[in-house]
């Protein structure tokens, strides 16, 4: 039904459906933040398993739905741009949090080892694609070591988290995760879980349309679902990270937010092993394009940027922000510059 709506039409629905994302993740970051504090789960592990999953929805609904229809490299380019606009987020919230570099605020080790895991699970699928193209009931062997390899990390993660093994020097602008009000954690983390859960499904329902919309201008114009799915829906669908991102710096959850950014990035590496999954001609690492690998090694080298920032911890650097986020907007820009002589 969406794709023979006239374009106006068409376009109308894209930004209702982008509002509606948005709208229900701003909502969804506060409440992260009080389960973070109920929970004492801590502020990195909500940003990253929490509020990471639930802002990454509408990107894997996107994904899966290109899959199915058969469509891999719009299915791989949606993930994978994702995550490198993603990380962008953190550059551009670096800019807005002007008391010091956020690298440097938000120290915390889960995070540190959420960027590790992160590089492992995009060197995965990397590594699939330039092995034997090989399909074991539709699905590539990778897949299955990327969804291991996630699940493995989260539990390294919490461990991290609760038993670190070291610590951040502190100085007066790292910014400790407290609760805001030290009886959150005596109240019942019920009422805002459900509500949480509530704004999960607007954001799956939003990702659901911007995927139909997302196809329908592939067909009707002739796009290349690369440019489609790394820079249109992969840009739309992550608006949600960069508003919890924003609205978590706003609120001084640093913590929140770059846990937010690295784990939601984190999550959307399970987009490839849904997508694996969905498409039912082979391998869907050796289905795309040069350019969807393009933005994959964009998406390694940003978050391997990222870390570095995150272990120097910068106090202050060029423009008052760090030096990674200098990086990784370069080379975030160089990307959309290739992708569109590509295209």
């Amino acid at each position: 039904m969406i794709a023979n709506l006239p374009l106006p039409l068409l376009l109308l629905v894209f930004i209702l459906a982008a509002a509606a994302v948005v709208v229900s993740s701003i909502k969804a970051t506060g409440l992260a933040d009080v389960i973070a504090d109920r929970t004492r789960m801590g502020e990195a592990m909500a940003g990253g398993l929490i509020l990471g999953a639930a802002t990454s929805l509408a990107g894997v609904v996107v994904s899966v739905d290109a899959a199915i229809s058969g469509d891999a490299s719009f299915a791989f380019s949606n993930s994978v741009g994702g995550i490198a606009a993603q990380t962008l987020f953190l550059a551009l919230a670096d800019i807005i949090h002007r008391k010091a570099n956020l690298e440097h605020a938000a120290a915390e080790p889960a995070n540190l080892f959420q960027a590790v895991m992160l590089i492992v699970l995009l060197s995965i699928p990397l590594c699939a694609m330039a092995g034997p193209d090989m399909a074991y009931f539709g699905v590539h062997p990778a897949s299955i070591l990327m969804f291991l390899a996630y699940l493995g990390g989260v539990k390294l993660t919490q461990t991290v988290s609760e038993q670190p093994m070291w610590r951040p020097v502190q100085t007066r602008d790292t910014r400790t995760d407290e609760p805001e009000d030290d009886d959150e954690k005596d109240r019942s983390a019920l009422r805002p879980a459900l509500i949480f859960l509530a704004l999960v499904a607007v954001m799956g329902l939003g990702g659901y349309v911007i995927s139909q919309v997302g196809g329908s201008l592939i067909t009707r114009f002739g796009l290349a679902s690369s440019l489609v799915g790394a820079v249109i829906t992969a840009v739309v669908t992550s608006l949600p990270e960069l508003v919890t991102t924003l609205t978590a710096v706003k609120r001084g959850a640093l913590q929140l937010a770059v846990g937010g950014i690295i784990g939601g990035n984190t999550f959307d590496t399970l987009f490839l092993v849904a997508s694996d999954v969905s498409y039912r001609d082979g391998s869907l690492f050796h289905a795309v394009s040069g350019t969807d690998l393009y933005w994959l090694a964009t998406g390694l080298l940003m978050t391997a940027v990222l870390l570095g920032g995150l272990i120097l911890r910068q106090r202050a650097g060029p423009g008052r922000i760090g030096i990674e986020s200098v990086l990784m907007i370069l080379i975030y820009c160089t990307a959309l510059a290739v992708q569109f002589t590509a295209a």
